[in-house]
């Protein structure tokens, strides 16, 4: 009877562990063999500075494709956009720069978004995600940005809040790939 308790014990305190494990690190993940391309869906651009109305695919048929998944209601995203700024003032001429957001025109219609954008010193494209395709394929959380390369593959993703040096330390090696 005491070595079935001891077993048991032990067993569970194994348990115990392993989920704690995953609730600090998340489950273990492989990108080894895992697709990692998304296949391009055209999206509704609206116009504001920077930003003509019409559609853009995302990822770009080719080049490289940065992609900011934010919402006007976002604290963060807000406070992140002068950073997008700068990464846009320095990489945009290389890449296909693009901030979606999956908020219907009908609770913030085209002429808020493009105020909200101008107040914001948005200055690039700015689309709309009425099926809301990316930000579910990417996560729920914004701000969320995914870097695609010139094959359509998604290189790098994250959420939250970004310093310039984040952003360039993924943007800049994508880049460097792709100049050679």
């Amino acid at each position: 009877m005491r070595r079935r308790d001891v077993v048991a014990g032990i067993v569970g305190v194994g348990a115990l562990g392993s989920a704690g494990f995953t609730a600090v690190y998340g489950l273990p993940t492989s990108s080894e063999g895992e697709d990692r391309r998304h296949e391009p869906i055209d999206l509704e651009t609206v116009a504001a500075t920077g930003s003509d109305a019409g559609t853009v695919t995302v990822p770009t048929e080719s080049g490289v494709t940065f992609v900011d998944l934010f919402a006007t209601t976002c604290d963060v995203c807000r406070e992140q956009m002068p950073t997008l700024g700068e990464l846009h003032d320095r990489y945009g001429e290389e890449m296909t720069f693009v901030s979606v957001t999956n908020e219907r025109a009908q609770f913030v219609d085209d002429d808020a978004l493009a105020a909200w954008w101008d107040d914001h010193d948005g200055r690039w494209t700015l689309a709309r995600d009425p099926t809301s395709e990316l930000i579910v394929h990417y996560g729920t959380s914004t701000p969320t940005a995914v870097l695609f390369d010139s094959a359509g593959n998604v290189v790098w993703e994250d959420t939250g809040r970004k310093s310039l040096e984040e952003f360039e330390a993924n943007v800049r090696p994508v880049l460097e790939r792709e100049r050679a």
